[in-house]
């Protein structure tokens, strides 16, 4: 029988209050190891499967480390893994969660979804960590394909079937979309991804997040070209405009609308 406490995860960093990650003060995992390559990310040091500046610990390591916070969690927050990309240390992540089930913390995942028809092992054991799963953040880069595989060189046919499961099985959803000028707020996208949006169950929030450059030092320190270089936020008139467009309308009356 697998001792749950002992399961080990490749970890990047931890932080203790984290406000954006779920509902609630939330305890954030950040494991190590991603396969997408976004132009926008602001934590590639989180790309490589091995990282010299990760840590390997157990279950009952970060568990220990997270409860010291537990007091300021409320009746809301609890427990996120992020990444780099959580499903790739599916083992961990469902062990750590199965232990909190145990202690009554609420879960949340927070993924892009890539790994879903892309990796067998992540496939084959996805019921089991959904099954101690309260909550999905997942991720929608972009809903049109080349332009999803020129922004995180990667398809996104596999990461949409992976929210139409998550759908199908009835599980908690946030969907986020982060809003870069010139590579994820073409009007036609929005309005698509909107539409399909729509279609998903279980949805109990739909985010549209501004990009921002703040990861944009981690790229230097890397010693990489930061791809976005000059690219500014969006102005509150745009992301405005992508929470109208994904209400939704067809983008047929959103032509009319703008004439």
């Amino acid at each position: 029988m697998t001792d749950f406490n002992q399961v080990t995860g490749l970890i990047n960093a931890t932080e203790t209050f984290g406000t954006v990650d779920g509902p609630g003060v939330r305890f954030v995992v950040f494991v190590q190891g991603c396969r997408m390559r976004c132009k926008y990310c602001h934590n590639p040091d989180t790309w490589a499967m091995k990282n010299a500046q990760a840590e390997t610990r157990t279950v009952e390591d970060v568990l220990n480390e997270a409860r010291r916070y537990q007091g300021f969690w409320g009746e809301s927050g609890g427990i996120t893994v992020s990444g780099g990309e959580a499903l790739l240390q599916i083992d961990f992540v469902t062990a750590l969660f199965t232990k909190c089930k145990e202690l009554g913390i609420h879960t949340t995942l927070d993924t892009a979804g890539q790994p879903y028809k892309t990796d067998p092992y992540v496939t084959e054991h996805l019921d089991e960590l959904l099954a101690v799963t309260d909550l999905v953040l997942l991720d929608l880069k972009e809903i049109n394909p080349d332009r999803h595989k020129e922004l995180t060189a990667n398809k996104n046919d596999n990461i949409l079937e992976f929210a139409q499961y998550l759908s199908d099985k009835g599980v908690a959803m946030w969907i986020r979309h982060v809003l870069v000028p010139g590579e994820t707020d073409y009007d036609e996208d929005l309005i698509e991804l909107g539409e399909f949006v729509k279609t998903l169950k279980n949805v109990l929030k739909f985010e549209i997040l501004p990009y921002h450059t703040m990861g944009e030092f981690k790229w230097r320190e890397l010693g990489w070209k930061y791809q976005l270089a000059g690219v500014k936020p969006p102005t509150s008139a745009r992301v405005q405009n992508a929470k109208e467009l994904m209400k939704t309308e067809t983008y047929q009356d959103y032509l009319e609308r703008i004439r």
